[in-house]
């Protein structure tokens, strides 16, 4: 059959987390002559002004937005609902149509289905998906034994970005052109921190970490994000809050590490940008961060909530040659999460399901 028409639903058009990779299949699926549409369930006051993203509705479970979803999806063959808010509105929104919906996990359902109501509300919805990808093997066993999903129907397909869009610096002159795009000290230290400014992501650890050490290294944090912590945030005489960034390329390649201090995560992009672009990191051991950092090769991992142990990680990343680490992280990077091969075990299952249906 021929490649199938695609519509991919995000929950509004911000460039971030299940957002970012929706709009690289997108894009990809699109460069490969596969018919592909992206449409967001509602607006948000932080995105930018988007035409190629049209918004469905006023909320995410507004009638209208879900009327206004099923007219979408009468145009195309399946749906790829990404991230959990998407989830209940392709439940309801598609229920009994003839349009079949893919859901793809990013987070991890351990920690947004704590609570056991919650976890049985949830597992009915992804009942109703004809089938569920998850961005790692460890995510997959997950849902197959906490929401009793049938192995036929989850697939593992990794978080992906296309490694051409995330270069290393090509040496120190494109490090300190970098660094003077983005008006950070040209030659000092630099750690980067990039994500939302949110309780989960934890910045405020990243701050602490980096007020542990000592003022004689001279080592600045640069942090790029918004989120509602960011009036809750002191920032030291070496932190930079960049704000957010539409392509945060140019923060890799001017940073010596990246630091993720986030309480929950499944497979972060952000962490599979930095490697691509050869800079290695130091991580929470939360979620599914180890299929991305290696400890000890792609960089170094520690227990979630602990500054010191941070602080610890990275004054070792700052004294090491971080050459192996930096080469270890983007080999890895290439083998597993460029969009190139993600990108063709995607097209593999939406004929699949576009064969076979939506699930009855």
């Amino acid at each position: 059959m021929a490649d199938p028409r695609v519509l991919h639903v995000i929950t509004d058009p911000r460039a971030r987390g299940a957002q970012r990779l929706a709009r690289d299949l997108h894009r990809e699926l699109l460069r490969r002559g596969q018919p592909s549409e992206l449409a967001a369930l509602h607006p948000h006051p932080d995105a930018a002004p988007d035409a190629s993203v049209p918004v469905l509705g006023p909320s995410r479970h507004h009638p209208a937005t879900l009327r206004a979803l099923r007219r979408a999806a009468a145009r195309a063959d399946v749906v790829v609902a990404h991230g959990s808010s998407t989830l209940q509105a392709c439940a309801l929104g598609l229920f009994a149509a003839r349009t079949p919906f893919v859901y793809v996990n990013i987070g991890d359902p351990r920690h947004w289905t704590a609570d056991p109501l919650r976890r049985l509300r949830v597992g009915a919805l992804l009942h109703r998906a004809a089938a569920v990808a998850a961005i790692s093997p460890h995510a997959a066993d997950v849902l197959r034994t906490r929401f009793r999903l049938p192995a036929r129907r989850l697939r593992t397909l990794p978080n992906a970005r296309p490694a051409d869009r995330f270069p290393p610096a090509a040496d120190r002159a494109a490090k300190t052109a970098a660094r003077a795009e983005l008006g950070l000290p040209a030659d000092a230290p630099l750690i980067a921190w990039v994500g939302a400014l949110s309780p989960e992501k934890r910045p405020d650890l990243a701050l602490a970490a980096h007020a542990l050490l000592p003022e004689s290294a001279g080592v600045h944090l640069a942090l790029a994000g918004e989120g509602p912590l960011r009036p809750a945030l002191a920032p030291g005489p070496r932190t930079h809050l960049l704000g957010p960034l539409a392509d945060p390329a140019p923060l890799y390649r001017a940073a010596d590490l990246l630091l993720l201090t986030s309480d929950s995560e499944g497979v972060p992009g952000v962490l599979i940008e930095a490697a691509l672009s050869g800079l290695p990191a130091v991580a929470t051991d939360v979620g599914w961060v180890s299929d991305v950092v290696r400890p000890g090769e792609g960089g170094l991992l520690v227990p979630p909530g602990d500054p010191a142990a941070l602080a610890a990680a990275l004054r070792t990343l700052l004294a090491a040659d971080r050459t192996p680490y930096a080469a270890a992280a983007r080999s890895h990077a290439l083998a597993h999460f460029d969009l190139a091969a993600v990108t063709t075990a995607w097209q593999h299952l939406l004929r699949e399901v576009a064969r076979t249906g939506p699930r009855p």
